[in-house]
């Protein structure tokens, strides 16, 4: 299997339990590794022949201006809408980091990974 990387995409979102983080938000990095067939792309020089990562850019932005409580979920949100839109995706691996979250103490980020 071949796989398009995305790193750090990073969007200001309002993600979270507390009352605070719906109203401020934070910062959200999304890391995605998506598995798929690029011979025909190798081979041919055309986009049509992979997916645009311009447009699964587009697709990410989209869920994060959804608020959600739990990145998890968040996460989950993105994969499904990323399967249906991207019929060429066969694995899914996403990561999704949020940066200092609000928990007493010394902790620079949490992130979730998923599977899919």
């Amino acid at each position: 299997m071949d796989y398009l990387l995305i790193n750090n995409m990073q969007f200001h979102a309002y993600h979270g339990v507390y009352q605070q983080e719906t109203k401020v938000g934070n910062t959200y990095f999304v890391d995605l590794k998506l598995g798929l067939d690029l011979t025909k792309a190798c081979k041919s020089d055309q986009l049509e022949h992979t997916v645009n990562y311009a447009s699964v850019f587009d697709e990410v932005k989209l869920a994060m201006e959804i608020p959600c409580k739990l990145i998890e979920y968040l996460a989950e949100n993105i994969c499904t809408n990323l399967s249906k839109t991207f019929q060429q995706i066969q694995t899914i691996e996403i990561k999704v980091t949020k940066i200092n979250p609000p928990i007493i103490g010394q902790l620079e980020s949490v992130s979730v990974i998923l599977l899919r």
